[in-house]
C-alpha cells in the first residue's frame, strides 16, 4: 500500500507540470496548444541523452530549453503566419516526431543501464530515505509553481492573462499580444518539457510514442482539480492543478493494484475518468439544476 501512496505521489507531482503548462496556455492564453504530446518525448529525448553522456543535471535545463524552443514555433506559426492555433499545435508536433527521434539517436526508445541520474546522485547523499525520488520531484514541481504564481503577477504576466481575456484590449494599451503568446507559449512548453525530462530520467528510459494522449491526461488533471480546490485566484488554480494531477494517479494505481479492470482494459478506463472529468463542470450544473427543480415542484406541491 505504501509503495502505491509513494508512486502516485511522484507521478501526480511530476505530470503536474503538463497541467500546469496546460493551465497556462489553455485557461490563461485560452488556446488549444497541441503541441504537448510531442514536447512532453522531446523533453525526456534530450533528457535521457544527455543523462545517458553523463550530465544528468545539466538535462534537465536543457530539456525545457529544447520544450521553450518547441512552443516558440507553435508561437510562430500561429502568429507570425496566420495559423490556427490548435493546427499550429498539430503541425508543430507532427514535426517534432523526427526532432524526438533525432534527439533518440535515431531509435524509438532510448533507456539509461547503469548511467547516473539526479535520482541516484541524490539517493548517494542519504537524504529522505525511500522517498529520496519523491523529494526531488515534488521540490523541482514546487519550485515551478512558485515561479509560475509570481510570473503571471508581474507586467508582462498580467499582459499574458489580459491577451487571454481580450486581444483587442491588450493591443489598445499598447502591448504586443503576438509577443505575450509567444512568451506565454515559450514557458508552457518548458514545463511540458522539464515533466518530460523528469519522468525520463525517473524511468530511466523514454519512448517515441510514449507522449501520446498526456494532452487528454493533462486536461483532466487540470479539471479535476478545479472542480476539488476551485479556480478563484492564481494560486488557488495552481494548487488544484498539483491536486487534480495526484488523485487522477491515485485512480490509476488503484485501479491497477486492485485488477478490477485487467491491463487491457486501462486505455477504456482512462478515456472514462478522462471524459467524467471533463464532464464534471456539467454534471455539477445539471445536479444542482436537478435539486432546485426538486426542491421548487416540493413547495409547490405543499400549498
Amino acid at each position: 500500500m505504501m509503495y502505491i501512496i509513494q508512486t502516485a505521489l511522484e507521478l501526480g507531482f511530476a505530470y503536474a507540470l503538463v497541467s500546469m503548462a496546460l493551465f497556462l496556455s489553455y485557461r490563461v492564453l485560452d488556446i488549444a496548444d497541441l503541441t504537448t504530446d510531442g514536447c512532453f518525448i522531446l523533453g525526456a529525448a534530450v533528457s535521457v541523452s544527455l543523462a545517458a553522456s553523463g550530465h544528468p543535471i545539466l538535462a534537465i535545463p536543457a530539456a525545457m530549453l529544447a520544450g521553450a524552443a518547441a512552443g516558440f514555433v507553435t508561437a510562430f506559426l500561429q502568429t507570425r503566419l496566420g495559423v490556427p492555433s490548435i493546427l499550429a499545435g498539430i503541425v508543430t508536433n507532427t514535426g517534432l516526431y523526427t526532432i524526438n527521434l533525432m534527439a533518440m539517436g535515431w531509435s524509438s526508445n532510448l533507456s539509461l543501464l547503469k548511467q547516473a541520474t539526479i535520482f541516484t546522485m541524490f539517493r548517494k547523499t542519504g537524504i529522505g530515505g525511500d522517498w529520496y525520488e519523491l523529494i526531488i520531484i515534488a521540490g523541482l514541481t514546487i519550485l515551478a509553481s512558485l515561479f509560475l504564481i509570481w510570473f503571471l503577477s508581474t507586467r508582462i504576466g498580467l499582459s499574458i492573462r489580459a491577451t487571454g481575456d481580450n486581444q483587442d484590449m491588450v493591443r489598445a494599451s499598447s502591448v504586443n499580444p503576438k509577443f505575450t503568446i509567444t512568451v506565454g507559449l515559450c514557458i508552457a512548453n518548458a514545463l511540458t518539457g522539464l515533466s518530460g525530462a523528469i519522468v525520463g530520467q525517473l524511468q530511466k528510459s523514454t519512448d517515441i510514442n510514449g507522449g501520446t494522449g498526456i494532452v487528454v491526461v493533462g486536461l483532466a488533471c487540470l479539471i479535476i482539480g478545479e472542480t476539488v480546490v476551485g479556480r478563484r485566484s492564481i494560486r488557488q488554480n495552481v494548487a488544484a492543478v498539483i491536486v487534480g494531477s495526484i488523485i487522477y494517479r491515485f485512480l490509476y494505481a488503484i485501479v491497477l493494484k486492485t485488477g478490477i479492470v485487467p491491463i487491457e482494459g486501462l486505455k477504456l478506463v482512462t478515456a472514462i475518468v478522462v471524459g467524467l472529468a471533463i464532464a464534471m463542470p456539467t454534471l455539477k450544473d445539471f445536479i444542482a439544476f436537478q435539486k432546485k427543480k426538486n426542491a421548487a415542484l416540493r413547495q409547490k406541491g405543499g400549498r
